[in-house]
Order: C-alpha cells, then structure tokens, then sequence
C-alpha cells in the first residue's frame, strides 16, 4: 500500500499528530476531503451496502449500463456517514462509494429522551428528530432501554451504525426508494447536532456527542523501534 501523503490542512494536522480524534477533526470545520484521515482517526469504521441499482442507458454506439451505489459507514459508537457513487463495475464502484460515505461522515448525539425509561444512559436519542428527502419523511424518537430498533431495515442499518440501540421510526412517503429512504434516516442522525441544547439539558438527558467506549489500539511502531534498540544495545554489550 502507497504511504498516503496529506494534501489537505487537516490532513497535515492529522498526519503530525495535532489532531487525534474524529470529534477534534470536525470541529475545526476544515473540509474532509481525504478518506485516509477516517482510516487513521477511526480505524474500528465498518460498512454496509444499502443498494446496488443497475441503470441502463441507450447511446448510439449500443446499451451502456453503470451501477449505482448506496453505502453507509460507521463506528456502531457516535459516527455515521452516508455515500453514493455511479461506476461501470461493482467492486470498484463500492470502494469509491465508501470514500464518498467517510468523507460525509457526521458526529451523533445520543441520550436517554424517553420519558419511560429515566436510566440516564446514551442507547437512544436525547429527543425527537425528522429528516427528510424527495417525498420520504423519517422521524425517529427516543425508546426505553430495550425496545431495540423498531424502524425499517434501511433507516435500522443507518442508526445502527452510528451506536442508537433504541429508538422508534415512522416513515412518510415512497420509502421504496432506497435511496431518498437512506437520506431521510441519515438526514435525521444530522439533526442531533444541529439541535441546540442547554448545559442543564445535556446533563438530565446525560446527552453525549461521538464516541463512548474506550478504544485502545496498538502501537506497532513504538514496538519495533524498542527490539530494534535492544538488538543495538546487546551488540554494543557483545562489543565492549
């Protein structure tokens, strides 16, 4: 694999070290425009497709047929992004389609709103949120703590992905199309940051913004520079 080369001012931030969290990057509102930095700040990121749709164009040198692709990515802990992308084959029509979902990747809050439960803990939304796209019409409300996803399979894969474990869906419109049903839900998980809440609000919902599991990775490098300098320091012991 290529040693990926920052072009970006974030990316150069992300690349030196001064920026080592998802929530830090969107916060400076530099625009995301390489894919590499959510590898590097998320690298727990899994995805799912939503919808491979063949489309079929005549031309006068005879039929032309692109793939259209709808891919949702996400940490299943705070963070979902939702892309789209037109190739002439498959695979590689996915692997662009999930550049496009990381770089439109978006930061939740989550909460305990419903008033049945009161356990003060993130499986759910802090409050009632619509998202809306061509004639579908998502609104998606706290649950208590086990209802589980009580949504349609679309809006469900996309609040799942970014860590809601409870919540009720009602949906309006064509939700046969897959992918204004996707944008709705995704619309939807944006409200909970444009939403302005109170300091006191934030704390009896116990409202939280990204990630809240604790993620600790490796350190390869930091390993391999240590036995290189073991074997350094046993051939200078042998030496003297």
């Amino acid at each position: 694999m290529a040693e990926w080369i920052p072009k970006t001012m974030l990316g150069k931030l992300v690349s030196q070290g001064k920026i080592t969290t998802m929530s830090e990057a969107l916060n400076t509102r530099l625009p995301l425009r390489e894919p590499e930095i959510v590898d590097i700040l998320l690298p727990d990121l899994v995805d799912e497709v939503l919808d491979v749709n063949m489309v079929q164009r005549m031309t006068d040198s005879g039929r032309r047929v692109r793939f259209a692709i709808t891919v949702v990515v996400g940490n299943q802990d705070g963070f979902v992004g939702l892309g789209r992308f037109k190739g002439k084959e498959v695979g590689p029509a996915i692997r662009a389609a999930i550049d496009v979902a990381k770089l439109n990747i978006i930061e939740v809050k989550r909460g305990c709103g419903s008033w049945e439960c009161g356990c003060l803990t993130p499986h759910s939304l802090p409050f009632n949120v619509q998202g809306r796209a061509g004639s579908v019409v998502v609104t998606v409300k706290p649950a208590p703590r086990g209802t589980g996803l009580a949504v349609g399979k679309i809006a469900k894969s996309v609040i799942k992905m970014a860590g809601v474990e409870d919540a009720w869906g009602f949906t309006k419109g064509h939700t046969k199309t897959t992918i204004n049903y996707s944008i709705a839900a995704f619309e939807a998980l944006r409200q909970t940051s444009a939403v302005r809440i109170t300091g006191e609000q934030k704390e009896r919902l116990n409202i939280v913004s990204g990630p809240v599991k604790m993620h600790i990775a490796p350190s390869p490098i930091v390993v391999e520079e240590s036995a290189e300098n073991e074997g350094e320091v046993a051939k200078e012991q042998e030496g003297s």
